[in-house]
């Protein structure tokens, strides 16, 4: 078959709704997106056990250090399953790890921002692993069949996730004037981010993981379901939203943000590996990874001599 036959064959499938699996024939194009898809995915489970790291010190109890470090455990357990899908579509584990230490990767952008208090955890919990399972949730009809097999086990973990955040949030909610504070401050820092999460409007024409249907929904779809399901309930909770003001649109019956309120500039310093965290918490992760390269020379030569 030439190649134009296999790319026919290749659409036919996508538009059949087929899963196309990691031995299967694909466009280069089509691999090397999904490759950067899971990676980025990848790097953001392993860089947002950071933030709510940095959390633990401000937990109110032993009880809550425990639970959010079984949390982080599981942040950074979905990240190695993630390498590990991606490396099947030819990218090492470690040549990902090095190009994220060194900036030459990417990871989401609510993970460039800072941590001030237990109501970043609380808010990070709820608001954010809310907007992170809408994506997620979205993905689990992917094209890509290894992709959406992991994200089973992902947002089964992740409801768990975004259970402890709410739970977290209720206590902060129902408590003193100070503990009410800490989650409208949290809310107040990370709403424009949470904005962003979800990236500016989609172009179907150009974004070719939509039309090979690995991404199912449009960046604007999926923030509309988000403000849907965690505005009313944020307001229920007598908190007030920063800009952009999210309002009710009675022509779509959605809750929506206007664009020309939204700024972008932010997101854009972020994609440039600019964001007000991106350098410290790179070269922490950096550090680490250097630091304890011996452990994993230690079992590949451990490994190879039991073979």
């Amino acid at each position: 078959m030439t190649y134009e036959d296999r790319l026919e064959a290749f659409n036919a499938r996508i538009e059949a709704g087929d899963k196309i699996e990691a031995e299967d024939w694909m466009p280069d194009d089509y691999r090397a997106g999904v490759l950067k898809f899971i990676e980025m995915h990848a790097n953001s489970e392993i860089m947002g056990a950071i933030p709510e790291r940095e959390c633990l010190p401000s937990a109110p109890s032993l009880q809550r250090k425990m639970s959010l470090c079984a949390k982080i455990q599981d942040e950074v357990g979905h990240s190695q399953l993630l390498y590990r899908v991606a490396e099947d579509l030819g990218k090492s584990r470690e040549a990902m790890y090095e190009d994220l230490v060194n900036g030459r990767s990417k990871f989401h952008n609510v993970f460039h921002y800072p941590t001030r208090h237990w109501g970043d955890a609380a808010l990070i919990g709820w608001l954010i692993d809310g907007a992170a399972l809408v994506t997620q949730a979205s993905l689990l009809d992917s094209s890509y069949a290894p992709y959406t097999r992991v994200l089973k086990r992902i947002c089964a973990e992740e409801q768990l996730h975004l259970r402890h955040g709410e739970y977290i949030t209720l206590e902060l909610a129902l408590g003193t004037e100070h503990q009410r504070w800490m989650f409208q401050d949290a809310l107040n820092r990370w709403w424009l981010a949470i904005i962003h999460f979800f990236g500016p409007r989609s172009n179907p024409d150009k974004d070719l993981l939509l039309r090979w249907k690995v991404k199912t929904r449009t960046n604007e779809q999926q923030r509309e379901e988000f403000l849907d399901r965690y505005v009313p309930k944020v307001l229920e909770l007598g908190f007030t939203f920063p800009d952009p003001v999210p309002y009710y649109d009675d022509t779509t019956g959605h809750w929506a943000v206007r664009e020309e309120d939204i700024d972008w500039a932010p997101l854009e310093a972020i994609k440039r590996n600019e964001g007000p965290e991106t350098a410290r918490r790179l070269e922490w992760r950096r550090r680490i990874y250097e630091d304890h390269r011996w452990v994993r020379e230690t079992l590949a030569e451990a490994a190879l001599h039991a073979a």
